[in-house]
């Protein structure tokens, strides 16, 4: 399946009528484990990308490249569109085109780019805020100016909601969605009031992130125009989990057989796709 093809995938999700929970994936395994399981989307969080590439919190220390090197190793693993959480876009509109540039490469389905006010200022330790609108809608365009595939989505992300107000919200989904962003990413949507605020101006599908339990209702959320609703990244926080106590289990002298919560042979085997490499050495290494 091309990257082109997974795009087209995830626009029939942007264009249908319902709202999908994407899988948190973080590396090969764990998006052709989501792909297995039927997820229609695959969601890759800047956080978890940090402390997956680098063993750091979120504070983007992450690199532009090293984000893109992990989301082709992701994107190349199968058929699973994955959505990408690209920070500010590592810099200015000029640094946002190019993250479109290098994620686009490396063959992502859609990608955020947010108006959040990083990396971290001096003197602003524990606060968050948000760039002026007229440079988030600079950050907008020049994504959309740098894509070469009119399939990729760009959507515009905004923390207003929790950060400022649901006017200031309002604001920036109207101004990005006229600079011509596919999609909005909305933070910290608590209640209905504030979605349905929203709701009445978006024209383009949205896509919730750490909305508050009162929306988390999937037909709520389709009525409001929510395609996209994230749920968490448990999956990355419960490997960490299995490999510690794993680790610790060995270390304190449990014996391999005795060990709990391994996986049997066959998912291996399938998660690797162990009967795909089986044909090729078959048909290319074994003598006639």
């Amino acid at each position: 399946m091309t990257a082109t093809d997974k795009r087209r995938r995830l626009r029939a999700v942007l264009n249908g009528d319902h709202c999908v929970f994407p899988a948190s994936v973080f590396d090969p395994i764990s998006a052709r484990l989501a792909e297995d399981l039927g997820y229609e989307l695959g969601m890759f969080a800047g956080s978890v990308a940090s402390m997956t590439v680098l063993g750091a919190p979120d504070h983007i220390v992450l690199n532009q490249a090293e984000l893109a090197e992990q989301c082709r190793r992701i994107c190349r693993a199968g058929g699973l569109p994955l959505v990408v959480d690209a920070d500010h876009g590592y810099g200015n509109a000029l640094n946002v085109a190019r993250t479109v540039e290098e994620l686009e490469i490396a063959g992502v389905s859609a990608l955020t780019i947010e108006d959040t006010e990083l990396p971290m200022a001096w003197g602003t330790p524990g606060t968050t805020r948000l760039v002026h609108v007229n440079e988030g809608v600079g950050k907008m365009k020049a994504a959309l100016d740098a894509r070469q595939d009119e399939s990729l989505v760009i959507a515009g992300r905004t923390s207003a909601a929790k950060v400022s107000a649901i006017a200031d919200a309002v604001e920036r989904v109207g101004a990005y969605q006229d600079a011509g962003v596919d999609m909005l990413m909305l933070v910290g949507v608590k209640t209905r009031a504030d979605l349905d605020a929203i709701a009445a101006v978006a024209t383009v599908p949205l896509m919730l992130g750490g909305a508050g339990a009162e929306v988390k209702q999937a037909e709520y959320l389709a009525s409001r125009g929510v395609r996209v609703c994230l749920t968490g990244h448990q999956p990355f926080m419960a490997a960490i989990r299995a490999v510690h106590d794993t680790l610790k289990a060995l270390r304190e002298g449990v014996a391999p057989s005795d060990l709990a919560g391994l996986p049997d042979a066959e998912l291996v085997k399938s998660v690797t796709r162990d009967d795909d490499y089986r044909e090729r050495i078959r048909r290319y290494l074994e003598s006639s």
